[in-house]
Formats: structure tokens, C-alpha cells, sequence
């Protein structure tokens, strides 16, 4: 997306979050960004948007709830999506209508189960998948949320150590998991995941931990294999919520992609570009900042 002066537009990054999560969750990858703009808005269901019942059943439908944060940003995105977060990112970057907007694309360990119903030898990890879905949901239809947010914590710890969260933290799951059974029918609800990741022609990051659930790790795993040109990442010592456990590993990662994915923005601008304008494109020293873009160079980067 370029401006009328035939720049490009300033990005923003946008950051989704996990079930039972928040925006806060991304703190570290806003410090790690400076003064690039950045939007980390809570999912429906939690944080400031957990007020109320009438819940999006859809990826789709929370794509239509974030509809005002992505409004706020003009011009292109880099979307960040980890876990429930990264479904909905998914969705975005390959159907909605803010598809063509989308710069670069990183995929924390996404719930993208359905992708797993199309081989023989995923379907048993699916099935799994679809059994704590409905263990969870019928705790919280029973009114069993205590016993809903152990099953839950319990699934996602996968082969690590449980996570200790604190007295207040984990009260708060437990006044936000009525949400959980429309996450998970959501992330159920999504067919042509396959179709949808051969269509991507974005620069994708994907990222995993080696102690997560393993159909979270199968899930990047077969998403490597499929989009075009996917770069992917593994931790083996981090577990699903490498994220906010391993940011010190991952957000330079994240970094790191963003600043490669607006480099190709600048070679493909001035690909396009007339003689003038390509002239001076090339005129400018590699690796040196551009004034109509925020991001800098990081540090790591040699």
C-alpha cells in the first residue's frame, strides 16, 4: 500500500492474544517495537472486552470485533497472532477483507485444528483436540468453571511443567472462561485451512515450543510445509506460552521479520516505481532507514 506521494503508507503491528489472555500479554513486544505504532486490542470475551455474553461463534466474527482497531490503522499491518490469536490472524491474512493489507504474518503455535483432519496419521491429534474441547465446554455448561480452566491449563502445559499462575490471575480466568467453549467452536468451524495456507503470498513467520501440545506443534508443522517461503522457528525448551516465557528468544525473532518483510515493501515499491523514483530508491545506502517508515534497524540484526 503506498500514499499519493508514492511512499509507503506507515505500518502498524497488531497483536492477538491467547484464550484467556489479554492484550497485556504483548508488554515486552511493545518495548522490543520503540515507536513503531502498535495495537495489542483484547480479544472478545477478555480483558476490557469481556463485558457481556452476545459472543462471536466465528473467526470471522471476531475479525468483525476487531473491526475498530484495525479501522484505527491507515495504512499496512503485521499481524502477530499467538494460539486463539493466531487462528484469528490466520483469518485475516488469508480471507477477510483486510487480506490485501497485511505486510508480514507471525504465527505463534495458531489453533488451526481442522488442518489436522486432512491426513490419516494427524486425525488421532485432532480427535484429541475435539475431546478437551468438549470436556471443557461441558464443565462450563455445567457451570464447572473451576474445573474447566484445570482441564484447559492442564491441555495446554503439554509435556512441560504446570504453569503457577497467582490468586488474582487465575480468578480471573476462572470469571472469563465462559468464553472458552466459543473459542473452541470457532477454531472447529474452520474449513479449507490447507486451501487457505497455499494461497498466502506473504512473508510468514511461524513459531513453536518444544514442550507444547504436540498438536500445536504438528499444526506449524504442517503450515511450514505448505506456505510458500515460510520461515519457521522451534524452541525446544519452551512450552505454549513461549511468547510471554521466551519473549527474550522470540520478539527479536518477530523483529527481525517484520524489518525483512518492509526491506521486500522497499524493493518491491521501487520495482514498481518510474525511473526517477527507482533511481533513487537505489541511491539509498543498504540497510539505511527510510523517513516514511518508523522501524529501524534492530540491533541483532548483524
Amino acid at each position: 500500500m503506498t500514499g499519493l506521494d508514492g511512499t509507503h503508507a506507515a505500518a502498524s503491528v497488531v497483536a492477538l492474544h491467547c484464550s484467556l489472555g489479554s492484550g497485556r500479554q504483548w508488554t515486552k513486544l511493545a518495548g522490543a517495537l520503540g515507536g513503531t505504532p502498535f495495537m495489542a486490542p483484547d480479544i472478545s470475551g477478555y480483558g476490557v472486552a469481556a463485558c457481556g455474553r452476545d459472543w462471536p461463534r466465528t473467526l470471522d466474527g471476531e475479525i468483525a470485533r476487531l473491526e475498530p482497531w484495525l479501522a484505527k490503522a491507515t495504512g499496512p499491518l503485521h499481524l502477530v497472532g499467538h494460539s486463539y490469536g493466531g487462528a484469528i490472524a490466520f483469518r485475516l491474512a488469508t480471507t477477510s477483507p483486510h487480506a490485501q493489507r497485511i505486510r508480514s504474518l507471525t504465527l505463534i503455535e495458531p489453533v488451526l485444528p481442522t488442518l489436522l483432519r486432512d491426513g490419516t496419521a494427524d486425525v488421532r491429534l485432532y480427535d484429541r483436540f475435539a475431546r478437551i474441547a468438549q470436556v471443557v465446554s461441558q464443565d462450563i455448561f455445567d457451570g464447572a468453571a473451576l474445573e474447566a480452566v484445570e482441564a484447559f491449563t492442564a491441555f495446554w502445559a503439554g509435556s512441560g511443567p504446570r504453569e503457577q499462575f497467582s490468586p488474582s490471575g487465575r480468578l480471573r480466568m476462572i470469571e472469563q472462561a465462559d468464553k472458552l467453549p466459543y473459542d473452541f467452536n470457532a477454531a472447529l468451524d474452520l474449513d479449507a485451512v490447507a486451501a487457505a495456507a497455499r494461497s498466502l503470498r506473504v512473508p510468514t513467520l511461524l513459531v513453536s515450543g518444544g514442550l507444547s501440545p504436540y498438536v500445536t506443534q504438528r499444526i506449524v508443522a504442517k503450515l511450514a510445509a505448505i506456505i510458500d517461503g515460510a520461515e519457521m522457528r522451534h524452541l525446544p525448551a519452551a512450552g505454549h506460552m513461549l511468547p510471554v516465557t521466551h519473549a527474550e528468544r522470540v520478539n527479536p525473532e518477530i523483529l527481525r521479520h517484520i524489518w525483512r518483510a518492509e526491506e521486500l515493501a522497499k524493493l518491491e515499491l521501487a520495482a514498481c516505481a518510474g525511473p526517477a523514483e527507482a533511481a533513487a530508491a537505489a541511491a539509498q545506502p543498504a540497510g539505511s532507514a527510510r523517513p516514511h517508515l518508523v522501524f529501524r534497524r534492530p540491533s541483532f540484526w548483524e
